[in-house]
């Protein structure tokens, strides 16, 4: 199977966008090939891999699925990375303005290619972000591998087995003091149960809180335990694909901004939206170029 991104496209450091850190056992890569275990609608688990052939300006990506197989999985392995990779997306205005500004450009320049990647469902975008609420991205990636290998159905493969991401239905029971056990707080622990049961019992629908506006949209998620402002910001960008939104609480997005703005001060929530106002169609995207550079400066990925 095959689908053809907008150029320009470049598959790596989408890959990188999405995963984050080396050490995430979600979304795997190996330098050529991106993995996923994905869920069938009848929750069989199936493996998609993802290669890109052909150069930026005219790609193709090849993708391979393994484990239960039929024309529906098929059909549903190709809408998953197209979602998941914004191959799409077409960022050719966001090429137009950084050309013309001589801060931008640099920026866009040296990651051209890159597409806003989407996490696979609302729900996942949630999880992850109460994982990493108040901790380091590394450590609320350890949690979200620990909680995928314990609660996720399993898909054993040649060379390992790998699991999808846990369902609501299988968090929904989950038990406080084992998810206290693999270093949840007892706080994120009855958060995440909480979520997940209410959209189990059809209290919460993520899907229709997707299609409000903005501030709706996180008025909407502020009401559930566990949700602030930047884990609702958080949910529209990486959850809903939004990407005019830069989640302004982030602390280590903000210090991304503040070294590459050249800021000496902390800045707050209204100083990242004011020295964003000139690229205020864009912030999710400048977010995502400088969780790139901020991955090159720590030699975790090559320029």
């Amino acid at each position: 199977m095959g689908l053809e991104p907008v150029p320009p496209f470049r598959l790596d450091p989408t890959v990188w966008t999405l995963r984050r850190r080396p050490d995430n056992c979600i979304d795997r890569w190996d330098g050529e090939t991106y993995r996923r275990v994905l869920l069938s609608e009848r929750g069989e688990p199936f493996e998609v891999a993802v290669k890109q052939d052909g150069p930026p300006t005219s790609p193709h990506l090849r993708i391979t699925v393994k484990g239960s197989t039929s024309d529906a999985i098929n059909r549903q392995a190709k809408d998953a990375v197209s979602h998941a990779l914004g191959i799409h997306t077409d960022l050719a205005p966001f090429y137009r303005l950084a050309k013309k500004d001589q801060r931008l450009n640099p920026l866009a320049k040296q990651f051209k290619g890159v597409k806003p990647p989407r996490l696979h469902s609302p729900y996942e975008s949630l999880i992850n972000a109460i994982a990493c609420q108040q901790l380091t991205l590394t450590m609320g990636i350890r949690l979200l591998n620990s909680l995928v290998q314990r609660y996720a159905p399993a898909l054993p493969l040649d060379d390992g087995t790998f699991h999808a991401f846990p369902r609501p239905q299988d968090l929904a029971s989950a038990d406080i003091e084992e998810l206290r056990s693999m270093k949840f707080s007892y706080q994120k622990a009855r958060y995440i149960i909480g979520l997940s049961r209410a959209i189990v019992e059809g209290r919460l629908d993520l899907n229709a809180i997707g299609k409000l506006d903005d501030k709706k949209a996180v008025e909407q998620l502020r009401t559930i335990k566990g949700i602030g402002r930047w884990t609702a910001e958080y949910f529209l960008l990486r959850g809903i694909g939004r990407t005019h939104i830069f989640p302004g609480d982030d602390v280590g997005a903000r210090n991304h901004l503040e070294r590459w703005l050249g800021k000496h001060e902390k800045m707050n929530y209204d100083d990242v939206q004011h020295s964003l106002y000139v690229w205020r169609a864009y912030g999710g995207l400048i977010y995502f170029h400088l969780l790139l550079k901020s991955l090159v400066e720590k030699s975790v990925i090559a320029n």
